[in-house]
């Protein structure tokens, strides 16, 4: 997600400042503070949108769809028969908010010995995906 941010004119009237400062001096040590400290705080920014807009997507879901079905249900539905990683299942489920997945859906499941990873012994391999346990 990219920010719109900008500067503000507080910040451009500093910024021409300290610019002014760092020619002055031979200097641009405090002209890179002052950049690094804009990127940072464009970046708490856009944290803290992503977060916000995260568990807002992630509510909508799950009270505009299958209503009645729990999380594994949703989950175990979305998978099928096919063996998929947990970003394809969270496409299906249109979620965005992994710790949000893990802890309502996947855990759960798996906890349960409804699903399956394909690579038990690497739990967080990058290849790991996910299918549902035959019942015997």
């Amino acid at each position: 997600m990219a920010s719109n941010r900008g500067i503000d004119k507080k910040e451009q009237k500093e910024y021409y400042d300290t610019l002014a400062i760092a020619d002055k001096e031979g200097e641009s040590t405090i002209f890179v503070e002052f950049m690094l400290k804009i990127i940072n705080d464009s970046l708490k920014e856009i944290k803290t949108s992503e977060r916000i807009t995260d568990q807002d997507n992630d509510q909508v879901t799950v009270q505009d769809s299958d209503q009645d079905k729990n999380p594994v249900e949703k989950l175990l539905s979305v998978l099928g028969d096919n063996v998929l990683s947990a970003t394809e299942i969270m496409e299906r489920l249109n979620l965005v908010h992994k710790p949000t997945f893990r802890k309502n859906y996947l855990n759960p499941a798996l906890e349960a010995k409804l699903i399956e990873r394909t690579i038990p012994d690497k739990p967080n391999s990058k290849n790991q995906k996910y299918r549902k346990l035959k019942k015997s």
